[in-house]
């Protein structure tokens, strides 16, 4: 049996399992994007907070990702709750760096005609600063999700949602009959989900960002 024909038998398995890794993907990201933004706002001012925050956000990283997630199983159990922590965990570092790179680079003459006209420093902020560095956080964002696009299929050791199931499935199986179109097919799934997402990502990229600081 060819891939395509086992993809068409497997379709009505194949689209909810796709829609569940998209799912956590997108929503451990977004958990990732909200902490990664707040702690690059509370140390892009101080080289030693950004130097450490990095390095803290680097060293996860080196983890590798079955050993992160075996050792969350003891703690959290299985299923989504170590799926999440450990996605969440390994998206934070492009998204920190990206911040701390798109504030620091936010020219010093700008928040003082800011400050200058009566703006506070939560207002120069928001309404300045994070504005001006949003093409950069978002660039982290957006790698933040294509390195978790992979990383979700390994959550099915952990009994995680996604097509890693379909991965570890057939690899588990190799040999067997259909074992290597099976892995093929959550492999392909991945990486069509990724483009698909990148797409979006550049759509959302050109609504959301002025032409005078798209980068």
């Amino acid at each position: 049996m060819s891939i395509w024909e086992f993809i068409g038998q497997r379709w009505n398995v194949l689209v909810p399992e796709a829609l569940l890794h998209a799912s956590a993907v997108l929503q451990c990201t977004l958990i990732a994007a909200v902490l990664g933004v707040l702690l690059g706002v509370l140390v892009y001012r101080s080289p030693a907070g950004s130097a450490i925050a990095t390095a803290l956000t680097s060293a996860i990283l080196t983890i590798p990702s079955f050993a992160l997630i075996g050792l969350l199983i003891p703690v959290l159990g299985l299923g989504v709750p170590p799926t999440v922590v450990a996605l969440v965990l390994y998206g934070l570092l492009p998204i920190v760096r990206n911040t701390i790179v798109g504030l620091d680079g936010v020219d010093p003459a700008i928040t003082d005609a800011a400050r200058g006209i009566g703006m506070g420093r939560a207002v120069v902020l928001t309404r300045v600063e994070l504005r001006l560095a949003w093409p950069a956080i978002l660039a982290g964002i957006r790698v933040s999700t294509q390195l978790l696009m992979g990383i979700a299929a390994i959550a099915a050791y952990a009994k995680g949602p996604g097509l890693g199931t379909e991965i570890f499935s057939g690899l588990v199986r190799a040999g067997s009959a259909n074992a290597t179109n099976e892995a093929l097919a959550g492999t392909l799934g991945v990486v069509v989900l990724a483009l698909v997402v990148d797409g979006i990502y550049v759509i959302i990229s050109r609504l959301t960002t002025s032409r005078g600081i798209r980068v």
